[in-house]
């Protein structure tokens, strides 16, 4: 029988157990719908320092939020660049020219990981909503070593990476490490998004860049090119954003509530009051949960607003539970496992969805629809 860190399906690939195993007895198991860090019985000596340090085995520290707004980086040229407001780009930026170090997930070479950067003409690396699960292995050693050489850390992550990193350093730290979770709906395999692009001949290990969103669009772009007609969603931004494809922990996530792990929480505004301008120019949500997060916030270059909180949570509505996982869900998995293409198996659980985009691009394509929506 396999032996796991923690339940069978429960893992979130937060990677912390690989990255503490002092034996290397510790590999992620992708089975495109769930992950688990499956434990080499030949190599562990059963010291459990992984089930020990584990965030799906014991309980998190969670803090409620004390101040909320809405903002965006008041520098123009960055909020354009930035998939919302660019909140945490203006927060980085600050800390940065502090002399801080800050570490989040980039693309590089097909994989999505997690660097670091300590000037700002490299927070471009940072830019850009990545909807699929990221790769943290290797980043809580950097971040304890930055640590103990004496430099304050930033890190902007997901919320489960955001429980793991908090377990793996030690509290004597903690003065130095200032931590950004992201409100989060759920991640999907990278597998499934290779599958994904592979359809159209393209590949993770081949393209530079990737982006899934501009705004308030929900697209695959690769290299600046749209891989689908511009102004329609393609099939994998809409089985994402119906909570079709994420791995099966997400679905009953611990963080999927109004009180946090970190200092920080950012996300999107949704359903602002405000102008429709603003909206398009994109504002982002942030959640203030320590003294630590309300002074980077300050000292950032962020116009703020109030927002209401109510309304906020309506619109986010991982603040209050995690996705609901889809009847068709399976049906997609074992379709997608005999060899249906991926298109093709969300278009069978998802008709409705994947019609209107159908429609929609032969009224752009005609030019009875013009990408302004008219």
């Amino acid at each position: 029988m396999m032996s796991t860190v923690c339940k069978l399906n429960e893992c979130t690939g937060c990677m912390l157990c690989v990255d503490i195993c002092p034996h290397n007895a510790i590999k992620i198991q992708d089975s495109l719908d769930t992950y688990n860090a499956v434990i080499d019985k030949n190599k562990c000596t059963n010291c459990r320092i992984c089930i020990d340090k584990c965030q799906k085995n014991s309980s998190s520290e969670f803090i409620r939020p004390i101040k909320w707004y809405q903002g965006w980086i008041k520098l123009d040229t960055m909020r354009k660049d930035s998939s919302s407001g660019g909140a945490a780009k203006a927060i980085a930026q600050s800390f940065i020219a502090d002399n801080g170090v800050v570490y989040s997930c980039t693309f590089k070479n097909g994989n999505f990981l997690f660097e670091s950067i300590d000037t700002c003409n490299e927070l471009n690396k940072f830019s850009g909503s990545k909807y699929v699960k990221s790769n943290p292995l290797n980043v809580y050693k950097r971040i304890k070593n930055d640590l103990m050489d004496g430099r304050n850390v930033l890190f902007i992550g997901l919320p489960c990476q955001a429980a793991a990193l908090k377990k793996y350093i030690p509290s004597k730290f903690n003065s130095n490490l200032s931590i950004v979770d992201l409100i989060c709906h759920g991640t999907p395999s990278p597998r499934l998004l290779e599958i994904f692009l592979n359809q159209y001949n393209l590949s993770l290990n081949n393209i530079d860049n990737i982006s899934f969103r501009n705004k308030g669009k929900f697209h695959i772009s690769c290299n600046g090119k749209e891989i689908i007609t511009k102004g329609v969603t393609d099939r994998y931004s809409i089985a994402f954003l119906n909570s079709l494809i994420y791995t099966e922990s997400c679905y009953h996530c611990d963080y999927a509530k109004f009180e946090r792990v970190s200092d920080i929480t950012l996300g999107d505004s949704w359903g602002s009051s405000l102008s429709c301008n603003e909206k398009e120019k994109g504002i982002s949500l942030i959640l203030l949960q320590t003294k630590k997060g309300i002074e980077l916030v300050k000292n950032s270059q962020l116009h703020l607003e109030p927002v209401d909180i109510e309304n906020a949570i309506n619109n986010n509505g991982q603040l209050r539970s995690p996705s609901v996982m889809p009847v068709k869900r399976k049906r997609f998995f074992i379709n997608v496992r005999n060899g249906k293409t991926f298109n093709k198996s969300v278009f069978v659980c998802l008709p409705k969805q994947c019609l209107r985009q159908n429609i929609k691009e032969l009224l752009i394509k005609t030019g009875i629809l013009n990408l302004a929506g008219k």
